[in-house]
């Protein structure tokens, strides 16, 4: 592992930390969505609010998250429910993990707006952890993930 990834590594670390002991003041969100990355970032996941109980997170689909006939890909939605639900479990886990299952629901198109995740736990085990992931629009249930993570540190 570099340096600077251990470094964003050893921060996001220290954020699940007091994300366990409590919910992440907005400046705590701000440092923890500055820093990031990977697929979460590329896709455009901004995390809005982070503790041992719930993560949110938003998105804005845009024309490059869309099938050729204009709503967003149901990738989309694994993609957003990985993120989120994995992000969870690492704050519970303050330690690294991976997705072993992912079951994402499409229930509704979306072909622009704000799409908002909550990822709550279902089971948070010593290792493996739970949790499901709602995805709404416009304040309707677009999409669901049952999301399994297992801990790797």
């Amino acid at each position: 592992m570099s340096e600077e990834n251990l470094n964003v590594y050893e921060l996001m670390n220290k954020l699940a930390q007091t994300a366990q002991e409590r919910a992440l003041t907005a400046e705590e969100v701000a440092l923890f969505k500055s820093h990031n990355s990977g697929l979460g970032a590329l896709l455009g996941i901004e995390f809005t609010a982070v503790s041992k109980s719930e993560v949110r997170a938003q998105l804005e689909v845009k024309p490059q998250h869309h099938q050729p006939w204009g709503v967003a890909n149901g990738g989309l939605y694994c993609s957003i429910g990985e993120s989120v639900g994995s992000i969870a479990s690492f704050i519970n886990a303050a330690a690294p993990v991976v997705g072993v299952n992912n079951s994402t629901d499409f229930l509704r198109p979306v072909s622009e707006g704000l799409i908002e995740a909550v990822a709550t736990p279902v089971h948070v085990g010593r290792r493996t952890h739970v949790w499901c992931i709602e995805m709404h629009h416009a304040g309707k249930l677009v999409a669901r993930t049952n999301l399994r993570t297992m801990i790797t540190g």
